[in-house]
C-alpha cells in the first residue's frame, strides 16, 4: 500500500519546480512586476496541484456540466447545470486576474499586467485542468475584443464585468463562430441580424458554441440584411446571454455535445430567436475582429499543450522513479534516462519558445510592433499552435507508456491528459488550416524571408559554438526548402505546407535553445544538445548516450 501511495502522490505545487518559467519571468517582466509574480503564481501553483486538480478529477468524471433546459413549471430555461467544485474553481481563477489584469491595474503594482504574466497563470491552470482554460480562454478574447474595438457605451456595459476580480459580478465569455453547414468556412455562415426598431434581433444557430449557458456575454458573428456573401459580409455583435430582468435573451440550448475530454467545458448547440445583440466596432470588419481573438486563442491553445505535456513529464518521472522492475529502479534502465531525457528537452524547449512568441504578441497587441512584427506574430502562432498541440497528444501518450498498465487506468491523471490533448490540434484551426495560414502569409508577406532574415539576426549575435553551427547549417537547409517552397503552384504548396510549418517550427525552437544554452549554460546547453540531435536526426547509431550522460542533470 505505502509503494502505491507513493506512486499516486501528486506534485505539491506546479510553479516552484519549474526553472524554465521561472527564468522566463525574470527575464521578461521587470523586477517589481517579477517579484509580485513569483509570490502569486507560487500560491497559484499550489492551488493547481492540490484543490483544482482534485476538482478536475471531479468534474471530468462524475461532475461535467449538464444542461437544464426547462424549470419546474415547464418553463424554458436554458439553464447548464456545474458542480460546486467547479463554480470554486471559477471562482478562485478569475480572481487571480488572469484575464481583468491584462486589461486593468493591479493594485499591488498599479498598473495592467500582460499577456507573459496572463499566460504563466494559464500555463499553470493547465497542468490541471486544461478543459477549464477553455471557459478562460473565450473570456480573454472576449475582453480583447471588447477592449479593442466596442463603442464606449458597448465597452462598460460588458468588460468591467469580463474582467471582474472579485469586484463585480463575474460575466464569462464566449465566441459563437462555427455553424453547421460551414465549419472551418466560416464565410458559409447564415446566422442572421435583423433591425428591430433600433435595435439589432439575431435568429439562426450556431452549432459548436463552447461555454453556452455559462458565459455572460458571447461575441458573436452574424449577417445583417443586405450584407454581401462571404466573410467580408459578417459583423461582430456582443450577445447578452441574460436580459435585464434575469429572462433568457431570446435563445436556447439545443444540446450540449458528449466531447472525448475537455469535459469542463460545456459546448453546445445554441438557437437564437429574436436574441438582442450590440454591433462591436466596424459592421464591415466583424471577420477581421474574430480572427484577431482567434489568433489570442491559438495562443492559449498552445499554452494548454504545453501545460498538459509538463503535467505528463511530472508524473512519468515520479512514477518510475518510485517504480522497480527487475531489482532496480526503471531510472536506472537507459531506455527509460533517454526517453525522460527527449521529453525534458523538448519540453523546455517549447516552453521557453511560447513565451518568446508570447513576448512578441505582447509587443504587437500593444501598439508597439513593426509591420514586420505584426507578421512574424501571426507566423510563430500558426507554426507553433500546431507543433504544440501536436506534441501534446505525443507526450501525453508518451507518460501513459511510462506508467505501463497503470497509466491506461482512470486511476491515475494520464489518461484524462490524452482526452483532454487530443482537441487542442482541432480547436482554433487543425494543421491544415494552419497550413493554410502559413501559405497566405508566405504568398502576400514574403514571410518565409522574413523568418530567415529573423533567424539569421538571431543566431548572428551568438558566439561561435558548435550548437549554434548546428543551427545555422539547418537553417542554410531550410531556406532553401522555403525558396522552393514559395515558387509552388497553389496546389502542391498545399500539399508541402505542413511539413514546411514543422520545419519552421522545429527551426524556431532550435534558435530559442542555444539563445538559451549561451545565457545559462549548463544544464540548459545540454538541453539544448539533446533537444537538437533528436529534432535533427543527428545522433549515429551506436554512438554516445547524451540523454544517458546528462540524466542526472536535465531530469
Amino acid at each position: 500500500m505505502k509503494v502505491l501511495q507513493q506512486e499516486i502522490a501528486r506534485t505539491s505545487n506546479f510553479f516552484t519546480g519549474d526553472e524554465t518559467l521561472q527564468k522566463v519571468l525574470e527575464m521578461m517582466l521587470d523586477k517589481e512586476f517579477s517579484s509580485y509574480a513569483h509570490r502569486e503564481l507560487t500560491d497559484f501553483g499550489e492551488l493547481c496541484a492540490d484543490a483544482i486538480d482534485v476538482r478536475a478529477k471531479h468534474t471530468d468524471r462524475q461532475g461535467e456540466p449538464r444542461l437544464q433546459r426547462y424549470n419546474a413549471y415547464g418553463e424554458e430555461v436554458s439553464e447548464v447545470w456545474v458542480n460546486d467544485g467547479y463554480k470554486k474553481t471559477i471562482e478562485e481563477t478569475y480572481n487571480t486576474g488572469i484575464v481583468g489584469y491584462v486589461h486593468k491595474d493591479i493594485p499591488q503594482l498599479g498598473h495592467k499586467g500582460n499577456y507573459v504574466y496572463s499566460f504563466a497563470q494559464g500555463y499553470l491552470l493547465s497542468h490541471a485542468e486544461p478543459g477549464f482554460y477553455c471557459p478562460v480562454t473565450l473570456t480573454m478574447a472576449t475582453a480583447y475584443l471588447l477592449d479593442h474595438y466596442a463603442e464606449e457605451e458597448v465597452k462598460q456595459r460588458f468588460l468591467p464585468h469580463v474582467c471582474a476580480t472579485g469586484d463585480l459580478e463575474l460575466y464569462e465569455g464566449a465566441t459563437f463562430l462555427t455553424e453547421r453547414q460551414g465549419g472551418s468556412d466560416v464565410g458559409a455562415n447564415v446566422v442572421e441580424a435583423k433591425l428591430v426598431g433600433n435595435e439589432y434581433r439575431l435568429y439562426g444557430e450556431k452549432y459548436f458554441a463552447s461555454n453556452a449557458g455559462m458565459c455572460g456575454v458571447a461575441m458573436v458573428l452574424a449577417r445583417i440584411d443586405g450584407a454581401q456573401a462571404g466573410s467580408k459580409g459578417l459583423t461582430l455583435f456582443a450577445v447578452p446571454w441574460r436580459n435585464e430582468d434575469g429572462s433568457v435573451n431570446h435563445l436556447r440550448i439545443r444540446r450540449l455535445k458528449d466531447k472525448l475530454g475537455v469535459k469542463a467545458v460545456p459546448s453546445g448547440e445554441v438557437e437564437f430567436d429574436g436574441a438582442l445583440a450590440y454591433v462591436v466596432g466596424d459592421p464591415n470588419k466583424g471577420i477581421y475582429y474574430m480572427l484577431e481573438a482567434l489568433n489570442l486563442s491559438r495562443i492559449c491553445n498552445a499554452v494548454a499543450s504545453i501545460g498538459i505535456m509538463r503535467r505528463g513529464f511530472l508524473e512519468a518521472k515520479h512514477y518510475v522513479s518510485n517504480r522497480y522492475a527487475f531489482g532496480k529502479p526503471l531510472t536506472q534502465y537507459p531506455m527509460i534516462q533517454d526517453t525522460l531525457g527527449k521529453y525534458a528537452a523538448k519540453l523546455h524547449v517549447e516552453v521557453a519558445t511560447i513565451f518568446d512568441l508570447i513576448q512578441l504578441y505582447d509587443k504587437v497587441t500593444s501598439g508597439q510592433g513593426t509591420e514586420q512584427d505584426i507578421i512574424m506574430n501571426r507566423l510563430y502562432i500558426a507554426i507553433m499552435k500546431k507543433e504544440t498541440a501536436e506534441q501534446a497528444v505525443h507526450y501525453a501518450s508518451e507518460a501513459i507508456e511510462l506508467h505501463g498498465g497503470n497509466g491506461y487506468i482512470e486511476d491515475f491523471v494520464t489518461p484524462r491528459l490524452l482526452r483532454d490533448a487530443q482537441v487542442l490540434t482541432v480547436w482554433e484551426g487543425t494543421a491544415n488550416i494552419l497550413a493554410l495560414e502559413l501559405i497566405r502569409l508566405v504568398d502576400k508577406y514574403r514571410a518565409h524571408e522574413l523568418f530567415v532574415q529573423e533567424m539569421s539576426e538571431r543566431l548572428e549575435v551568438l558566439t561561435d559554438h558548435s550548437l549554434v553551427k548546428i543551427v545555422q547549417e539547418q537553417l542554410t537547409k531550410l531556406s532553401a526548402t522555403l525558396q522552393i517552397f514559395s515558387a509552388l503552384d497553389e496546389a502542391t504548396k498545399t500539399f508541402e505546407a505542413k511539413d514546411v510549418a514543422q520545419k519552421m517550427a522545429h527551426l524556431y525552437e532550435s534558435v530559442i535553445a542555444v539563445e538559451w544554452a549561451q545565457k545559462f549554460g549548463g544544464k540548459y546547453e545540454k538541453l539544448a544538445d539533446v533537444y537538437l540531435e533528436q529534432t535533427w536526426s543527428l545522433r549515429p547509431i551506436g554512438a554516445s548516450m547524451k540523454t544517458v550522460q546528462y540524466f542526472d542533470e536535465i531530469v
